[in-house]
């Protein structure tokens, strides 16, 4: 029974060396199993713009306003509406001209007549020329002749100065765009009467669009005229300007002043930038080298920037970092990176520090297709 009993202890015993052994191996096992499969890179030294960032609204660069010079008239016909493409002297609008037409014929004939009373007033002098010098002719009688066709003359020019006015008249029915443009507002409605000075139409002259950026007086020095600018709009459309002008003073209320930049919408995409849209933008300052990485190296965590470093036996070390300037899908690493160090390319976000990982050569970028040679001709 002795005996017995001794054997049942040790098989309990060995039941539970196993049961603590087992545990205790696969966690060892899983301490040195890969937590990710990485690539590794290292910080490159990169020239960056040097960036301003502003706040502003698309603006008209010149706005042209269009009138009735003639006032007092009806609007028979309006042609265009907002949004319409124009060329310099297209037809906008016409206005009543029945009593002008009326009037320039009145004005013709008055000029026919002016000219046949001259033609005779000249006939009569050279007939008075001929006669004086056969001695017919007293002086004082040529010198009448020749005063009659004076006056006569005179009233042609008369006549052909208001038949110029007529015509004039005439052709300001017709309202004509003064530059090339954009319709960007119209009053003008048919059946109402043009009043003097009154505006029908607003046009943006050449289509150009600019962007009126604030900065304060310290940051407007900074900026300089041609320096490229990247603009965004809220609706998320990004476009490419340049710096025509700084103005000349600031505004006395806010100390702030404004940066004119020439910025035109892509093809196709005129809608998506119109006068009065707000859109904030990069001025380019200058450039300068700068410590960068690839965006996806660093991890944002609790509101501050990571990477991790590759150290001993694929071991990762947490680095907090700070950032700076993004060039395309690189960002600048300003302090806590060293130039020489080895980082995980991506996947950062799945790692903690002290994690293993297996590290593998960055895939080779795809050779480009090459077409298939085309068969001999027999």
């Amino acid at each position: 029974m002795k005996q017995a009993h001794l054997w049942r202890l040790a098989g309990l015993g060995a039941v539970w060396a196993l049961a603590f052994s087992a545990p205790a191996q696969d966690k060892a096992a899983t301490a040195v199993r890969p937590a990710l499969t990485v690539t590794a890179v290292q910080p490159q030294t990169m020239t960056l713009p040097q960036v301003m960032q502003a706040h502003g609204s698309v603006a008209a660069w010149q706005e042209a306003l269009v009138g009735a010079e003639l006032p007092g008239l009806k609007l028979t016909e309006v042609r265009v509406n907002v949004g319409d493409v124009v060329r310099r002297g297209d037809l906008l609008a016409l206005l009543q001209s029945d009593t002008l037409r009326a009037e320039l014929a009145q004005t013709q004939a008055a000029v026919a007549e002016a000219e046949a009373a001259a033609q005779e007033a000249r006939a009569q002098a050279e007939r008075a020329r001929s006669l004086q010098q056969q001695g017919f002719f007293s002086p004082a009688q040529l010198s009448a002749a020749l005063a009659s066709e004076a006056v006569a003359l005179a009233r042609v020019q008369s006549a052909r100065a208001a038949l110029a006015l007529q015509q004039l008249r005439l052709a300001q029915t017709e309202v004509r765009a003064p530059d090339a443009g954009v319709i960007s507002a119209r009053n003008a409605t048919v059946g109402s009467v043009a009043g003097a000075g009154a505006e029908l139409f607003r046009l943006i002259r050449q289509g150009r669009l600019e962007w009126r950026a604030e900065v304060t007086a310290a940051e407007l020095p900074r900026v300089r005229v041609g320096a490229p600018v990247r603009l965004r709009t809220a609706s998320g459309l990004e476009l490419q300007g340049r710096v025509r002008m700084l103005a000349p003073s600031a505004d006395p209320q806010t100390r702030n002043a404004l940066v004119y930049v020439d910025v035109s919408a892509p093809r196709g995409q005129g809608a998506a930038l119109v006068p009065g849209m707000f859109a904030s933008g990069l001025i380019e300052l200058g450039r300068s080298p700068g410590l960068t990485v690839p965006q996806t190296a660093v991890v944002v965590r609790d509101g501050f920037s990571y990477v991790y470093t590759l150290g001993a036996q694929d071991k990762v070390a947490q680095v907090k970092v700070q950032t700076g300037r993004q060039l395309g899908d690189r960002l600048e690493i300003v302090s806590g990176l060293s130039p020489d160090a080895r980082l995980v390319a991506s996947g950062g976000a799945f790692l903690n520090q002290g994690d293993t990982v297996r590290v593998v050569p960055a895939a080779a970028p795809a050779a480009p297709a090459v077409p298939a040679a085309a068969p001999a001709s027999k």
